[in-house]
């Protein structure tokens, strides 16, 4: 460690400018796996906040709220399977709203309606104002995003297409729904509007698009078997079946992924060619007793300072970068994330050292001195 501060010291320009490098890439780094968060949240927050285990689809509907339609009177059958200690069903729909005698097409906002049952587990606490009532028909809870959009409790919505009237009781946080903020209303409420059309229940009684469970280890397939027209997915399994979410998570997985490639090729690069400028010193040293070891350990204790120093300036500038972001932006960066691409982003540049390292243990003193002018 003294070699290399002292090395560092010396030379403050070269390391300087590898350090910037490297802030750069972590900055980078971070910024998206923050955006991939965040889309990925803006996709399913209300999915993922569900206090939920396992979700029952209507077979052959591959997972998706979109294709399912299931009764949901099967809930009485399900909670008798083992492993089950609760179920309740969801319901889901996208939706135009617009304030009630509003005259601006501009006021209209886009939203995911989610048909629910009062006082399950699938209800989400109230940040402001009152919880869904079987007594209240016509009231919803919404997610406050909306605030920013003019929306206040009393407020009531018009839902395009229909000659439904609905009114804001309570705001939520955190709940979005295929890029959409959630709106939170009763089942029944909920079917007025999805199955408003002739016919389009296909003759379900009750129907709902998925019924969600609580439990650990349940067998999927067993209940498949003793319940005649369902596919049971896990939480994860009916999250991927949500539109874009896999394919938005694989596009910034890849990202990162080249991202961290190009990262250890560039620091690896950098001291491999330090490395080779630095052979007739480092053979010196040997011949007068340095070990491999000790040398070996310079170079990663150098590379080990720089990482630090340059991933806590990319974290600084992420989450001051995140501070000026407009509202709309969807990033989220949480301690989590951030603690894993750092250390992610600090193996990989130890790991890109040990060329360097090799490169030292092959160094011929008697060579280098040969060299010496």
């Amino acid at each position: 460690m003294y070699l290399a501060l002292r090395e560092i010291k010396h030379a403050k320009l070269r390391f300087i400018m590898i350090g910037m490098i490297l802030v750069l890439i972590s900055w980078l780094v971070f910024i998206l796996s923050g955006l991939g968060n965040g889309l990925s949240t803006l996709s399913a927050a209300t999915f993922k906040n569900m206090n939920a285990d396992y979700v029952v689809f209507e077979e052959g509907s591959r997972h998706s709220m979109l294709r399912s339609v299931i009764s949901e009177d099967l809930i009485d059958e399900l909670k008798l399977q083992e492993h089950v200690i609760d179920a309740a069903p969801m319901g889901f729909q996208t939706a135009v709203l617009l304030k009630e005698n509003a005259t601006s097409a501009d006021e209209k906002i886009d939203a995911s309606l989610i048909g629910i049952n009062p006082g399950t587990f699938l209800e989400p606490e109230v940040i402001e104002g009152d919880q869904l009532a079987e007594g209240k028909s016509d009231g919803v809870i919404v997610n406050d995003v909306l605030k920013s959009q003019g929306i206040e409790l009393g407020d009531k919505l018009e839902i395009e297409g229909t000659d439904k009237v609905i009114e804001v009781i309570g705001f939520v946080e955190n709940e979005s729904f295929n890029h959409l903020p959630s709106i939170f209303m009763i089942m029944d409420t909920w079917r007025e509007i999805h199955f408003a059309a002739p016919g389009s229940d296909m003759g379900i009684d009750n129907p709902v698009n998925a019924i969600m469970l609580q439990g650990e280890n349940i067998e999927s397939v067993e209940i498949e078997k003793s319940v005649e027209g369902i596919e049971v997915a896990t939480k994860q399994e009916a999250i991927n079946g949500i539109p874009g979410y896999t394919a938005e998570n694989g596009t910034i997985m890849m990202m990162l992924g080249f991202l961290l490639t190009i990262s250890a090729f560039v620091i690896t690069v950098f001291f491999y060619v330090m490395t080779l400028q630095k052979s007739n010193q480092f053979g010196i040293m040997k011949a007068i007793g340095a070990s491999d070891r000790f040398l070996g350990w310079a170079v990663v204790s150098q590379v080990l300072i720089l990482s630090v120093i340059s991933i806590g300036i990319g974290i600084l500038l992420t989450y001051g970068t995140a501070a000026i972001f407009p509202d709309g932006m969807p990033f989220a960066l949480d301690s989590t994330l951030v603690i894993s691409y750092a250390i992610v982003l600090l193996v990989v540049s130890i790991l890109s050292s040990l060329l360097s390292v090799r490169k030292i243990t092959k160094i011929d003193p008697l060579h280098a001195i040969g060299r010496i002018e």
